[in-house]
C-alpha cells in the first residue's frame, strides 16, 4: 500500500510513510470490510462515514510539515485511524467527533490498540476545541463549506491547517498557514470528503 499507492503518487515525506506503514488499517474497518482494508479507496465505517483513501490521509499529513512536538487537533475522528496515523509522528493529538457512538468505538479501539498520545473528545468539531488550543497543526476530515473561523482561531503562530472546502459534488483541498493575523490559503488537489456537520458547517440534512 505504502509503495504503490502513497510513494508512486508523491509522497515521500519518511515521517509519513512509516506512520502508515506502522498503523494497521484493518483494525480501523468493519471486520466485514477487513480483506479490503489496504484497497486505495475510502471504506464505509457505518453511519454514513468513512474511513479516507490512504493515499489522501497520508498527502493530508504530508502537507502540515509536522514535528515531533507538535500539539495536532483532528476534526472528524470517525475510526480513529487519522488520528492514529498522526499519533506516531507528533506529541499529541486531540480528535474530536460530532457522533457519541464513533467517539466512544474510537476512544476505545485507540486504547486498545496502544495509541495512548490520542485524547477523543465529543462535540461539534467546527468548534474547534478552545480549552486545549493553541495547535500547531490542524486536520478536518470532512468537507466544510468554507474554512471555519474558530479553527482558524486555534491555529499557533505559524500553524497550518488543511481541510477539504465545498459541496459534495466538488471539494477541493485547502492548506491555510497562520502568520500573526494573516492567513496564506493554498488550493492543492480536488478531493471527495462527508459534509462537516456543524455550527460553522452543513446543517445535518445537507448531502
Amino acid at each position: 500500500m505504502v509503495e504503490r499507492q502513497i510513494r508512486r503518487r508523491g509522497v515521500f515525506d519518511p515521517l509519513v510513510l512509516r506512520a502508515v506503514e506502522h498503523v494497521p488499517r484493518h483494525e480501523f474497518v468493519p471486520a466485514a470490510l477487513q480483506p479490503r482494508a489496504y484497497e486505495d479507496a475510502p471504506l464505509p465505517i457505518g453511519g454514513g462515514q468513512t474511513i479516507s483513501q490512504p493515499y489522501i490521509v497520508a498527502a493530508m499529513t504530508a502537507a502540515l510539515h509536522l514535528q515531533s512536538s507538535d500539539r495536532v487537533l483532528d476534526v472528524g475522528t470517525g475510526c480513529g485511524y487519522q488520528a492514529a496515523v498522526l499519533s506516531r509522528i507528533v506529541a499529541s493529538v486531540y480528535s474530536v467527533e460530532l457522533r457519541q457512538d464513533l467517539a466512544l468505538a474510537a476512544t476505545q479501539r485507540l486504547a486498545s490498540l496502544g495509541f495512548s498520545n490520542v485524547h477523543v473528545h465529543c462535540g461539534d468539531g467546527t468548534l474547534g476545541l478552545p480549552e486545549f488550543a493553541p495547535f500547531d497543526a490542524i486536520l478536518v476530515a470532512a468537507a466544510a463549506p468554507s474554512i471555519p473561523q474558530p479553527l482558524l482561531d486555534q491555529l499557533a503562530e505559524a500553524g497550518r491547517l488543511i481541510l477539504p472546502v465545498g459541496p459534495s459534488d466538488h471539494q477541493q483541498l485547502i492548506l491555510v498557514l497562520r502568520h500573526a493575523a494573516h492567513f496564506d490559503t493554498t488550493a492543492l488537489e480536488p478531493c471527495q470528503f462527508v459534509p462537516l456537520i456543524g455550527q460553522h458547517g452543513w446543517r445535518e440534512s445537507s448531502s
